[in-house]
């Protein structure tokens, strides 16, 4: 086994817990990311304002993808997505 199929095993119960905590919390983020997104427009006066809605519906894209999400037909940056989802959460890997 060579040293990146150890990392990725090691790294493998982190990576259950996020996609968990991103499925959970999906809905939040998403209002977080608004938020930030809002004020970060409001304090540059609308300057970025292209920028800023592409870079929050990128990141609400990663949001859906670590959810394991959907998120398909969705337009970047208009508010609608499948975040916070209706699945239920991975159980989490033993721990030992």
């Amino acid at each position: 086994m060579g040293f990146l199929d150890k990392l990725k095993d090691k790294l493998a119960p982190a990576k259950d817990k996020v996609s968990g905590l991103a499925q959970q919390h999906g809905d939040k983020i998403d209002h977080g990311l608004d938020k930030a997104a809002k004020v970060v427009d409001a304090k540059t006066k609308g300057k970025y304002s292209d920028k800023i809605q592409t870079g929050t519906g990128k990141a609400k894209h990663a949001v859906d993808r670590l959810a394991g999400t959907s998120g398909g037909g969705k337009d970047a940056g208009d508010g609608k997505h499948a975040g916070g989802g209706g699945t239920t959460p991975p159980t989490p890997p033993p721990t030992s």
